[in-house]
């Protein structure tokens, strides 16, 4: 048993290596009509972990993919793509693929276990490339072994996988268990996947059953342990959980190494896109959607909700605050609580402090947002713009009717509707004229007591 410290290879230029990805399951416990590699971590697909890593390590990547799975395929795209046309199993799976093994290192890596990190991909390989390995393997010791299959060794080498439903209570005892990821030389492995059988209960081929072709060939299979975060597979809704909350503290830790203050870090979610930049402070309870760019010295205060944005640097949003796609915050801008943009752009140092809904909007440098604005961008049918000019002052509960546009310098009065150009430098009104009537609230709340007592 080795870990992920072993030696290099022993050849200064490697072999070439391939990684097949195996993609094909329907993921019936997660009880969805998507395929389970297409379940988001972090706000992508699980398969996409992988394939990212993959590509740091290997040469060639193959996925096997299920019939009508045009989703995944297209996001496996351009690496090559086999078709599973039968479910039979993982062996089965891993089978289809043989042809495209080429020379070299093969590793099989599973869609469903997205964790793997490329530095145990690479000690995987390396632990292959050892003189005396004919099999590599991942292993882990996880807390609670509870049924993953045991890896059963002797002096340093595996001797055999046992299922745990068919372990005895000394083998259940075992802390070292099966992550089923295998590594051999191509020639080797496509031999022992067209030697495995299917004489099981459930009539599959058991990619597992390889190490039984190995070892009976008398190969030195070795296993390297990993951490039981990477090699965690998901096949439930319970597991997927599991895994998001792994990768968020992945994501949450390189946040902070890379220079963010994160006040309550359990509470932030991130993306796996997510850009903070040095010297970010992200307050308690603030979710990050795909896309997001948070430029230095800016900061995001509780429950606010960012997707799709960019954030200037020394910006101030929040709390909860509302960026959706297409939003585009200036420097210094402020964004406060209640406000909601989508697809607008708010200039340097403006100021949508409280209360605000800015949709489809363009917003000059220092301009200020009162309290209540509405820019009201759909009729129905089709979305407009408005543009507010720099330095301009939207007074509160202002509703600009787009397409509309507010000039430089420009001011709106508290109260009024907008619907035609305000030109630079002008004041404008949109409000009905103010009549008060003497005494007339004192006679109609006393018309009201009547009808009361009147019932």
């Amino acid at each position: 048993m080795n870990t992920q410290t072993d030696t290099a290879p022993s050849s200064a230029v490697p072999p070439m290596s391939t990684a097949v990805i195996l993609a094909a399951g329907r993921g019936t416990r997660m009880k969805s009509e998507r395929p389970k590699v297409m379940h988001p971590l972090a706000g992508q697909p699980m398969l996409r972990y992988l394939l990212d890593n993959a590509a740091q390590v290997f040469d060639r990547i193959v996925v096997v993919v299920g019939p009508g799975m045009d989703d995944v395929a297209a996001l496996a795209a351009p690496h090559a793509v086999v078709i599973q046309h039968e479910r039979l199993g993982t062996g089965h799976a891993a089978r289809q693929a043989a042809a495209a093994f080429g020379t070299g290192d093969v590793a099989v890596l599973y869609g469903d276990n997205p964790l793997i990190t490329p530095g145990t991909m690479r000690a995987l390989l390396a632990q292959r490339r050892c003189d005396d390995t004919g099999l590599a393997l991942l292993a882990m010791e996880p807390d609670d072994p509870a049924r993953y299959g045991r890896v059963v060794t002797e002096n340093g080498q595996v001797t055999r996988i046992v299922e745990w439903v068919d372990a005895t209570a000394r083998e259940r005892g075992i802390g070292l268990c099966n992550a089923g990821v295998l590594c051999a030389d191509a020639t080797d492995f496509r031999r022992w996947l067209s030697e495995i059988g299917n004489a099981n209960a459930q009539g599959e081929y058991y990619l597992g059953d390889v190490v039984a072709r190995a070892v009976a060939e008398g190969r030195h299979v070795r296993a390297v342990v990993a951490p039981e975060d990477e090699l965690r597979g998901i096949n439930s809704r319970i597991e997927l959980a599991v895994a998001e909350a792994c990768v968020q503290a992945r994501l949450r830790q390189a946040a902070m190494a890379g220079g963010t203050t994160l006040i309550a870090p359990d509470t932030v979610f991130l993306c796996a896109d997510t850009r903070l930049e040095p010297d970010t402070v992200v307050h308690p309870h603030v979710v990050f959607g795909p896309g997001v760019h948070v430029m230095r010295g800016a900061e995001i205060h509780a429950f606010s909700h960012v997707e799709g944005a960019v954030v200037g640097p020394d910006a101030r949003i929040g709390p909860y605050a509302r960026l959706r796609p297409g939003s585009d915050v200036g420097e210094g801008a402020r964004v406060g609580n209640f406000v909601e943009l989508k697809a607008t752009t708010l200039g340097a140092g403006a100021k949508a402090s409280h209360l605000t809904y800015l949709g489809d909007t363009s917003v000059g440098c220092n301009a200020n947002i009162g309290a209540g604005t509405i820019t009201c961008n759909y009729d129905g049918v089709f979305k407009h713009r408005t543009e507010i000019g720099a330095d301009s002052f939207i007074g509160s509960d202002s509703v600009l009717v787009a397409p509309v546009r507010v000039g430089e310098g420009a001011i709106t009065a508290a109260g009024s509707v907008i619907t035609h150009d305000v030109p630079d430098g002008d004041m404008a009104f949109g409000r009905a004229r103010q009549s008060n009537r003497a005494g007339y609230a004192l006679s109609f709340r006393g018309r009201l007591k009547n009808r009361k007592e009147q019932g």
